[in-house]
């Protein structure tokens, strides 16, 4: 008798048996024809073979895009939004000055690589931290007198943010078309959401990809990391900078954080209100009046840009082909600020190369990071790059968010891009190609004195790490494809 309870568990022993089979060929199976990078892909194989079912599962949840392919349909509801490339140099064509051939190359290469085309007659104010952000943003959303659109990955309801609330809900009282789209992951970094708070005063706001059960687990690891504000259709905000408390440094917040946002004027910031536009037609399925949405917008000032839109759809990697891009145009200068820094084999490479052919490299990230695993694993990078020539600075606290890329003496990127898996290759982000001496010179003396305060590392300073350190560090490194 006492064999008869193990008897009944064979058929379920067997059929639990077929699952882990069929999930584990599945993963495998997809890994093989349709992932990418190799080198991630065969960290996926190794855990998905070490462990069937939690590899397979995780591989699901982590390691494949499901979303790929569909953004056509929602961006089409809106109108063209892929077109032929610019057939000359876009700077020259908008009327710029003589341009050296370097930067003529990598402005055609730039719009070729881009949905859309350089713009002239821009105008780009850089704003310091949230203290000088947030009164900015804030003062456009009270003056607003047609529409109002924010898209944001993190918007705290209380403090600086229940500010925003206020603003944004008395400009949809006095006839203001608003529209907000707040990341449903971003929306859990505090209580209540803000989503529930703008909806209580009738704004018109959507979470991006909103928890909806079995839908949303697969695709919980996809994010919407823009940050963009556009009012009146022609004056927006644009960078690194959530909305949140910590970020006004002035008021000594619990857990500060160091940041750069933009003001943005001139014909580019219609690209903006473009990408809103794709993405509210996305979650809410409106297609915003044209006549209302997009004014006409005249030139402002000196600089030409053009927006680079990155995500897991038809946009798949564009923004690391842009930065591989600027690596490979740079001639004396490149530098690098960003709060996270695991550049993909291909940028690794260009970054080498730069500093190999002697163009002067220089990463800013900081010391002390607020993801621990992520600055272990970038400490692995570090030696490699150090020997080639590049050099790596730590700044100190609170906590730098800053996001910048400045090519020799005219050219920068700003936005929301992080130098990580997460950002290059899952995250929706939203980026600006700027050319402009004077524009790049004020960005240059902002990365100098963030950098002035900094520490410089050496291959001295990483080998005389402990052992337990190394240990740790080389552990967090194989996660680098999840991270």
């Amino acid at each position: 008798m006492s064999a008869c309870p193990v008897l009944a568990l064979i058929p379920a022993m067997g059929a639990l048996s077929v699952l882990v089979v069929v999930l584990s060929l599945a993963a495998l199976f997809h890994l093989l024809t349709r992932h990418r990078d190799p080198r991630s892909a065969a960290f996926w194989v190794a855990l998905v073979l070490l462990s069937p079912v939690a590899g397979a599962c995780f591989y699901a949840l982590f390691g494949i895009n499901f979303v790929r392919r569909r953004g056509r349909r929602y961006r089409d509801s809106i109108g063209p939004a892929y077109r032929e490339p610019a057939p000359a140099c876009p700077l020259f064509v908008h009327g710029g000055a003589t341009l050296a051939e370097s930067d003529c190359s990598l402005a055609v290469t730039l719009d070729r690589i881009s949905r859309f085309h350089f713009t002239a007659g821009n105008d780009l104010t850089p704003l310091i931290n949230g203290d000088e952000a947030m009164p900015a943003m804030l003062e456009a959303i009270r003056a607003a007198k047609t529409t109002v659109a924010l898209a944001s990955y993190i918007f705290e309801a209380h403090d600086i943010g229940a500010d925003f609330v206020n603003a944004l809900a008395a400009a949809h009282a006095r006839g203001v078309q608003v529209r907000v789209i707040v990341d449903d992951a971003g929306t859990r970094y505090s209580w209540p959401p803000v989503t529930r708070e703008l909806a209580r005063h009738g704004v018109p706001v959507r979470r991006f990809m909103p928890n909806r059960f079995i839908v949303r687990l697969i695709t919980m690891n996809l994010r919407n990391h823009k940050k963009i504000l556009i009012v009146d259709g022609c004056l927006a905000f644009t960078g690194g900078m959530n909305i949140r408390e910590g970020n006004m440094i002035s008021r000594n917040p619990p857990h500060p954080v160091r940041d750069l946002h933009f003001r943005v004027t001139g014909p580019v910031v219609a690209q903006l209100q473009r990408v809103f536009a794709e993405d509210w037609s996305f979650c809410e399925g409106e297609v915003l009046d044209e006549k209302l949405w997009f004014p006409e917008i005249a030139p402002t000032g000196q600089t030409h840009a053009l927006g680079i839109i990155d995500g897991p759809d038809e946009d798949m990697e564009v923004m690391p082909t842009a930065l591989f891009a600027a690596l490979n145009a740079a001639r004396h200068r490149v530098c690098i600020l960003t709060p996270y820094f695991l550049p993909p084999p291909i940028l690794m490479a260009a970054l080498k190369l730069c500093a190999t052919r002697g163009v002067e490299v220089s990463i800013l990230t900081p010391a002390r990071n607020n993801i621990p695993f992520v600055a272990w694993a970038a400490h692995t990078l570090y030696p490699e790059l150090l020997d080639a020539g590049c050099r790596i600075y730590e700044s100190p606290p609170p906590f730098d968010h800053s996001k910048i890329l400045l090519i020799d003496d005219a050219w920068s990127c700003i936005g929301s891009t992080n130098w990580d898996p997460r950002s290059l290759r899952l995250n929706f982000e939203f980026n600006l190609a700027c050319h402009n001496p004077v524009f790049a010179a004020r960005m240059l003396r902002i990365f100098e004195e963030k950098k002035a305060e900094s520490n410089e590392l050496s291959i001295a300073m990483l080998e005389a790490r402990t052992l337990p350190e190394r240990l740790r560090d080389g552990f967090a490194r194989l996660f680098i494809p999840m991270l």
